[in-house]
């Protein structure tokens, strides 16, 4: 005889009332592969339970389940959490998988649309413009969930343009601890609807957004400058080029960039919206630094965000792998010393990396963001101009491949001002001792103290979520 379902699973099956589909347990021989579906391969987590509900109401009695059994719950929208937080970033939590939540309507006196929370980047893209050519900021990755992306930050490249992508969102249906299904926003429910904007793994599971819109620009100039080396050492000079660029006060708030760092090379790329002459009437071109191998293309909205994806595809996969990475947030006063270039990329040059595979993204951040105060949502890094990124994969990934990781973001810390911290949640680092300090900040005590309103059991957990206070 097989063993007796648990209470648990007795109370999901009881909510998904027979539905084909509705959950999936360890017991299923292909679980990982089918129903869990981790993106980071090189952190195991097996969930007690993943559940594809298809209502707010299902999703409130598969909360309720949860509760009764004292397991702890995480929501899942594309899964491209770093450590696997959207399946608990654990074993043993109730994996909450809303990709049946696709629902998207647009109110055409507003311009504000209504997303469903499993909507992948690259779907809300296209309903968006279906709709009536509008736009909201995201990133460019198109298998990115919007419930995910839009409550952790949602920075892209046109961020320093419009903001960020939770900046766009003005009202949400959220599932609580209690199971009632709420609106939260400006006017209801208004701690609720702050701390969403920035930490809603910790508070509760989002099911649509309702978001104000933009018309999509008409015409925006695409641009990528490849840089060979000989050496790392020697793209110091074009790093520091960049990095005086996208640090000036007064720049085209159109203009967005990265500056990407692989195996004896560096790539420039980047998006300006507006036309090719405005572009060079920006004065950016001639502040770039110099190469023959350059390409600036025109293209329209659609045409960029496919150009965007294509790129992004190079460095950070859609595919899941195993992977490793660590990240760190800048301001305009704690950048890293143009006279530590030369040292910090020589350093790459005499290490062993272990693998091929392996990318350093800087990331031009500011503009737009900056324009909601630190303490307008829980997103706190709205001083940042700049995030650094590294990301390796192995195949297998090896102690060697992730020490080159470590000591690189050591280098960086280094070579930084002195107490430079804090990153982007998005890039979430399970290393990180002091994780929630990081990610928020100064707003950590205001977001522990409605997590105790909130969830005062801590259902909504994964390894370095809000806390309740004490």
């Amino acid at each position: 005889m097989g063993n007796s379902p648990s209470a648990l699973q007795q109370c999901i099956d009881a909510v998904g009332n027979g539905r084909s589909g509705f959950a999936g347990y360890p017991s299923n021989p292909l679980y990982q592969v089918q129903w869990v579906k981790p993106y980071n391969l090189d952190i195991l987590v097996t969930p007690a339970v993943v559940v594809r509900p298809q209502t707010a109401a299902d999703v409130s009695g598969i909360i309720k389940c949860a509760t009764a059994n004292n397991v702890k719950v995480q929501a899942k929208s594309g899964g491209h959490s770093y450590a696997n937080y959207g399946v608990g970033g654990e074993d043993g939590a109730v994996a909450i998988d809303m990709v049946n939540f696709q629902q998207f309507s647009m109110d055409k006196l507003t311009w504000q649309a209504t997303i469903g929370a499993g909507t992948r980047l690259g779907e809300v893209t296209k309903k968006l413009h279906d709709a009536g050519g509008r736009a909201i900021a995201h990133g460019v990755c198109p298998g990115v969930g919007i419930g995910g992306h839009a409550t952790i930050g949602g920075l892209g490249p046109m961020s320093r343009m419009w903001g960020s992508c939770l900046d766009h969102v003005i009202e949400a249906e959220v599932v609580t601890a209690d199971g009632k299904i709420q609106r939260a926003s400006s006017t209801e429910n208004t701690d609720l609807f702050w701390a969403l904007k920035g930490a809603a793994a910790g508070f509760g599971v989002i099911t649509e957004f309702v978001v104000r819109t933009h018309p999509e620009p008409p015409t925006i100039v695409q641009y990528s400058y490849t840089f060979t080396f000989g050496s790392q050492a020697d793209m110091a000079p074009a790093y520091a080029a960049w990095q005086d660029l996208i640090a000036d006060p007064k720049l085209d708030r159109r203009f967005g960039s990265m500056f990407i760092m692989y195996p004896l090379g560096a790539i420039i790329t980047g998006t300006f919206y507006g036309t090719n002459a405005e572009y060079e009437a920006s004065g950016i071109p001639a502040r770039l630094p110099p190469t023959a191998n350059k390409s600036v293309a025109v293209n329209d909205w659609l045409g960029s965000i496919v150009h965007d994806a294509e790129n992004e595809g190079l460095y950070l996969s859609d595919i899941s792998t195993p992977f490793y990475s660590k990240s760190l947030a800048f301001t305009k006063n704690n950048l890293i010393p143009s006279k530590s270039f030369g040292k910090l990329f020589q350093w790459v040059d005499q290490q062993d990396k272990g693998t091929l595979l392996w990318f350093i993204i800087f990331d031009a951040s500011g503009g737009a963001v900056a324009d909601t105060p630190m303490n307008g949502t829980a997103y706190a890094h709205r001083d940042k101009i700049l995030y650094y990124q590294s990301y390796t994969i192995g195949l297998p990934l090896s102690s060697k491949t992730k020490d080159f990781v470590t000591n690189f973001h050591n280098q960086i810390l280094a070579a930084a001002p002195p107490n430079t911290k804090g990153t982007y949640a998005g890039y979430v680092d399970p290393a990180l001792k002091d994780g929630q300090q990081q990610y928020w900040g100064p707003n950590l005590p205001r977001l522990q103290t409605i997590k105790s309103k909130w969830d005062p059991r801590d259902v909504f957990h994964n390894p370095q979520s809000v806390r309740p206070a004490a």
